[in-house]
Order: structure tokens, then C-alpha cells, then sequence
């Protein structure tokens, strides 16, 4: 069971919704900092032992390309600082990339950290890090950048021992510590240490899987000692990890048990969302030009989404600084009305304004905010509303409640993101603040429907046109993609996604989008293609019966166990329609046998192939209901699986004709 602190807390205040994304954003990047960064050691660096530098393999974590042989992460609130220290014993290629240590910029961060680093080789060679962090980019867009501070250890070979220490400030509103105690690789010893001060004394969550304890001393301090811990998960399709790790959270509040805490944020949040999202004579003004007296609900409300996703996200582009914006005589964004007067805002302020603009024009639209389940799952042990992330809309309407996102741009009305779905957070109700939980979305929103028309010569050579015709989160993904990278990475990453759908031997070039800027309606890629599909044996022409799964890696195939929740983000349906154009001189001997595969009530396989007038067509639908599962159902997940991939191997032959024998 969690351990918690029941010694002298103070509350964890109410703040106002529309300032509440940059506090948290900032809180989590921090945090982020802290379980990444490496930092500092009881004392000096320590000399390798013969042992640990003649060490080619573990025999407590057998095959692993690295282990850690020490961590150690410090939090000092009393003198200001934290700390991680790290020793790593690399034992194979991929254990290299440990020796690269990544440092985000954060808002409030310390600019220049304390840095100690060395390699250590088998023969006790020191070399020691003597340059400054680099800068990589992580993120460009068209208006904008985000780096991360780089830290490489020189001249790294397997079998080196890479050693660092990285110390940063801690201001005087940094969040207490969250300790991410599994890493990538093993464990041999870890010691953590945070010193809350005399007189603050946090709450903790502990949840450590060896049964080890978190000691707490009378003068504010917090010690906890490992040895021998396993590595996290790697399966594919995996969660969030936060609530499947080892880890211990710290948090501010005065309240014993976790029904008391959770009712009491939600009716502060829900009262300051409602202050918040009041129409005022600016936003009613505003719909009033925007939607009709006569227009029923739905239709005032479809109208007022698009007015507010016509705004310029600037989560998708660059934020103006305050000297542009004093050069363009405009105000600092403090109320919903300066959104709308300056066309201009951060996803949650828009989202809350379509609240508030709704309301003016009588709706029943209430706010809401969830965590985003593509960075955690809600942790409801965790006493912290830090935990959210984005703020949606839930409007009433017809009798039914519909789910908007009119913070993601280009997100269709009706819908909301995926990361928005089967989450947790805070909704307003007409009595208050409440947590609640949204649902997931059915799996024909999310459908992509693939098509190919290809020309085949007695070669084996093909060239034609593909089709992606894509709605929902895929959709939403490209969309969202092309406003935040220029035409040609949007073209690279494109052609990269789909290398995978196509057989070896085949050349598939992305050329286009039809129904870019238009989200409501369906997107389609445009792709050549084009090079050599079959293999000649004889008098036969031997072709991939599933023209885009041939080259597919179907998941969940190789890995007979589980022990961590599937993730598939959303279900989703796929169609796949390939017509082939025959040579003269060939003639079909077989095709793809039909088949229909179930899952009863969870997924399903249906293959069907018809051959007429020198054409052969294969037509495949792989329908998934499902967005997340318990580790108990993969047995039936993984034999659904495996009767996928054996249909996917079918084949179409073709046999020469008497007639083209004679020519």
C-alpha cells in the first residue's frame, strides 16, 4: 500500500483555469529535469573497482547492454539545490547511448548547471568531459524552436565506465521531487535524499515494488536506499509507465484521504473554471454576430467552434514577444476577451473561450480538464491537480453530452483527441466541480481506408497509384503536423510512416494531401507508385496477396507472456482495396483464400479476393474495438494476432498461358 505522511501539511490552493496550463506545464517539465538529469554523490568520484572494469556481462541482468552500478538523486530544498549522480557500466553497443545526457529547457531551470563527467576504460584510462553541453533541437516548426542542452561523455567504448555528476538550483517554488526509481537498464544501488526544510513536511505516494521503505527524520528529511532493481518494462504498445514504475511522489496538502482531497480541488477548480468562463458584454457582443436567433443548438454551437479554431493556436506556432507585441500596440492575454479581440491564444485559453462563448449564446457547455493520457495515466493515490493537463468542452446538446477539443487545431467538431480520451480530470457540473472520466471513441472515427491501383508487366514490375483516405486521429496527426514543420519534413515523415505498408522492391512516394485545411472532412494522401512486386519461378509469377500487410511487422505476434497493460492509443478500422491490372499471356492460378477472423466482440479479420477480366482484386478489413486492455486478456489478443499474420502471408500466382508459351 502507498505510504503517505500524516505530519504538518498546507493546502494545495485553487488557481485560476486560464493561468493554471503554464504552472502546470512548467511544474512537469521541472519534475521532468529532476528524473532525468544526473546529479550529485556522497563525496568525490569513485575509482573503479578491478572487478567492475574487467566486468563483460551481469550475471543479474543477463544479456543487458548497460547496467547502473550507482544512482543518486538529491533534493535539498533547504540549501537550495538538486543533484543526480550516476556510475554506468557499459556492456554492449546500445549502451552507448547512455553516455548522451539530455537537459530540456524549462521555465525556470537553472541556465548553468554543475557539471563533472568522465570515462573510465577497461585498462583505467580517465578521460574526462571538458567541453560545454551542446544544444540539439528537438522540436522546429515554422515560427518556432525547442532545444535540449546536450551532454555527451568523450571517447565511450564498450566495457567503459561513464561516471557524471549534474547539480542544478532549486528556486524558491520548485516542486517537491518525484523519484522515477526504475530506469532503462539495472540497478545495482540507489540512495535518494530530499531535505523538504524544518518546516514543511510533504506527503508522499511510495510505490516500490521490492518492499523497501522510505525513512523519514524529524528535521525534514526523506532517505530511501535500493538494491537490485529490475528494469522497466519493454513491450510493445506500452502505457504510460507512471503508474507501472517504482516511484515515490511528494506533495503538499492537509488532507488525510484521498475522497477528501479529490472533492475538495474539484469544487475549488470548478469554482474558479466558472468565475472564469462567464460570458461577458465582449463575448456576447461577439456570438451575436457569429450565430442566428433562429439557429437550433447544435448548429449555434458548430458555429462558435468554428469561429474560435479559426483563431491562431499558438501552441502550433510561435508566441509573440512582448516587444512585438508593443511594437503591434497589443495587451498582454490576461482575460477571455483579449483572446478574442487579438485573435490569438494558447489550446487551453481557446478551449476556455469557446466555453464562455457558448454560454453567452445560452448553451449548456461546460469545461473540463483531463490528463493527457499520451504523457501519463491519472494517478488518483497522487494528492496533486497538478496532474492535469488540457482543458476540453462538454456540451449538452440534444439530449446527449458530446466531447469537443476546440483547444487541438484542425480538430473536427464532435471529436476530440486521442490523448483526450479514457482519461481523467475535472469537469463542471450545474452543482460543481466533480472528477469524472471521458470515454473512448468508437472505432469507426478513426478509420483509414488504403487503396492501390497497380499495372503489372511479365516482369513482375508494377506502377500505379495508392490512396490513404484517413478521419480521425490519423487525420488529425497530419493536419496538426503541417502546421507546426514546412512541406518538405512533412513529406519526409510522411514517406517514412508508410515504408512499412509496402512490399520490398516497391518504391512509394508521397505526392500530395487533398483536404489539408479543411478538418471536418476526410484526408486523402496521394502516392505513386511504382518498381518490382513479384518473383518469377518457371511459368509463374508468384505476388503478395495483401499487397500493404506483405511487408507489415504485426504486433503481438512474437511475445508469448505479458506483464504490462496494451496501449493501441484508439481503436481504429482499416480497410484495404488493391486492384491489379494482369499482363498478357498470364492467367490466375490462385489467390488469397477468403477469410473472416474474430474476436467476438473485440476485433476481426475479413479477406476477400475476386479475380475478373484480367484483373485480380483483393479487398482486406482489420476492425479493432478496442483502446487499452489488461495484461490477463493478451493470451486471446496474441492468437487473434497470429491468425492475422498467417492470412497476411497468402499469395497470388500467376501462370503463363499455352498462347503466350508460342510468342
Amino acid at each position: 500500500m502507498p505510504a503517505r505522511s500524516n505530519t504538518r501539511r498546507f493546502r494545495h490552493s485553487g488557481r485560476r483555469a486560464f493561468l493554471a496550463l503554464r504552472a502546470r506545464r512548467t511544474a512537469f517539465l521541472l519534475l521532468l529535469v529532476s528524473a532525468c538529469g544526473p546529479v550529485l554523490v556522497r563525496g568525490q568520484f569513485q575509482d573503479p573497482t578491478p572487478d567492475e572494469l574487467k566486468m563483460a556481462s551481469d550475471p543479474k541482468a543477463p544479456g543487458a547492454a548497460a547496467v547502473y552500478l550507482y544512482r543518486e538523486e538529491i533534493v535539498d530544498d533547504a540549501r537550495g539545490f538538486e543533484s543526480t549522480y550516476e556510475r554506468i557500466k557499459v556492456l554492449g553497443e546500445k549502451g552507448l547511448d547512455l553516455a548522451t545526457v539530455r537537459l530540456p529547457y524549462a521555465v525556470g531551470f537553472d541556465d548553468k548547471p554543475e557539471i563533472q563527467a568522465r570515462t573510465i576504460h577497461p585498462d583505467g584510462k580517465v578521460v574526462p568531459f571538458t567541453e560545454k553541453p551542446s544544444e540539439l533541437v528537438d522540436m522546429k516548426g515554422k515560427n518556432f524552436q525547442v532545444n535540449s542542452r546536450v551532454v555527451t561523455l568523450p571517447d565511450v567504448e564498450v566495457g567503459s565506465v561513464l561516471e557524471f555528476r549534474i547539480r542544478t538550483r532549486r528556486g524558491m517554488f520548485s516542486p517537491p521531487p518525484l523519484w522515477e526509481i526504475q530506469q532503462s537498464c539495472f540497478v545495482h544501488k540507489a540512495h535518494y535524499y530530499f531535505n523538504a526544510g524544518s518546516f514543511l513536511h510533504p506527503a508522499f505516494e511510495a510505490m516500490i515494488g521490492s518492499g523497501e521503505k522510505v525513512i523519514v527524520d524529524k528535521k525534514g528529511g526523506y532517505t530511501l536506499d535500493l538494491t537490485d532493481i529490475p528494469p522497466l518494462p519493454d513491450e510493445e504498445q506500452m502505457p504510460p509507465l507512471n503508474l507501472l514504475q517504482w516511484r515515490v511522489h511528494f506533495y503538499y496538502t492537509e488532507f488525510s484521504t484521498t475522497a477528501a482531497f479529490w472533492d475538495n480541488a474539484a469544487q475549488v477548480w470548478g469554482k474558479n473554471a466558472g468565475e472564469f468562463t462567464k460570458p461577458t458584454a465582449t463575448l456576447k457582443k461577439a456570438v451575436d454576430g457569429i450565430v442566428s436567433a433562429g439557429d437550433p443548438d447544435e448548429i449555434r454551437a458548430q458555429k462558435i467552434y468554428a469561429a474560435v479554431m479559426a483563431l491562431e493556436n499558438t501552441d502550433f506556432g510561435r508566441e509573440k514577444s512582448h516587444v512585438e507585441r508593443k511594437k503591434e500596440k497589443l495587451k498582454d492575454v490576461r482575460t477571455l476577451d483579449d483572446i478574442w479581440n487579438q485573435k490569438s491564444g494558447p489550446s487551453d485559453a481557446i478551449a476556455l473561450l469557446y466555453v464562455a462563448m457558448c454560454r453567452a449564446a445560452g448553451l449548456s457547455v461546460w469545461p473540463m480538464v483531463v490528463v493527457d493520457r499520451n504523457r501519463a495515466l491519472f494517478d488518483h493515490g497522487y494528492l496533486n491537480s497538478r496532474q492535469f493537463d488540457d482543458y476540453i468542452a462538454i456540451a449538452g446538446l440534444n439530449g446527449k453530452e458530446i466531447y469537443l477539443d476546440p483547444g487541438e487545431k484542425m480538430c473536427p467538431f464532435g471529436a476530440l483527441h486521442w490523448r483526450h480520451t479514457l482519461t481523467t480530470g475535472f469537469r463542471l457540473t450545474p452543482t460543481g466541480g466533480v472528477l469524472a472520466g471521458t470515454p473512448a471513441a468508437d472505432y469507426k472515427a478513426a478509420a483509414l481506408s488504403r487503396t492501390a491501383v497497380l499495372n503489372l508487366d511479365d516482369q513482375g514490375n508494377i506502377k500505379g497509384t495508392a490512396r490513404f483516405v484517413m478521419s480521425g486521429p490519423p487525420a488529425l496527426y497530419w493536419r496538426q503536423e503541417t502546421l507546426r514543420n514546412d512541406t518538405e519534413e512533412v513529406k519526409k515523415e510522411f514517406n517514412d510512416s508508410i515504408r512499412e505498408s509496402f512490399p520490398d522492391g516497391v518504391l512509394a512516394e508521397f505526392d500530395h494531401f487533398l483536404g489539408l485545411e479543411e478538418y471536418p472532412v476526410n484526408l486523402v494522401a496521394i502516392i505513386k507508385v511504382s518498381g518490382s512486386l513479384g518473383a518469377m519461378t518457371g511459368k509463374r509469377l508468384i505476388l503478395p496477396g495483401l499487397f500493404f500487410e506483405s511487408h507489415a511487422g504485426h504486433p503481438f505476434v512474437s511475445a508469448e507472456k505479458r506483464v504490462t497493460p496494451i496501449d493501441m492509443h484508439y481503436a481504429q478500422e482499416t480497410e484495404d482495396d488493391v486492384t491489379y491490372y494482369l499482363p498478357p499471356g498470364f492467367d490466375v492460378e490462385s489467390m488469397p483464400a477468403k477469410a473472416d477472423i474474430s474476436w467476438p466482440d473485440m476485433a476481426l479479420l475479413r479477406i476477400e479476393s475476386t479475380a475478373k477480366d484480367r484483373t485480380v482484386r483483393v479487398g482486406r478489413t482489420l476492425a479493432c474495438s478496442f483502446a487499452m486492455l489488461a495484461p490477463n486478456e493478451y493470451p486471446d489478443l496474441h492468437g487473434f494476432y497470429q491468425k492475422v499474420a498467417t492470412a497476411d502471408q497468402q499469395q497470388i500466382v500467376l501462370a503463363r498461358t499455352v498462347a503466350a508459351k508460342g510468342n
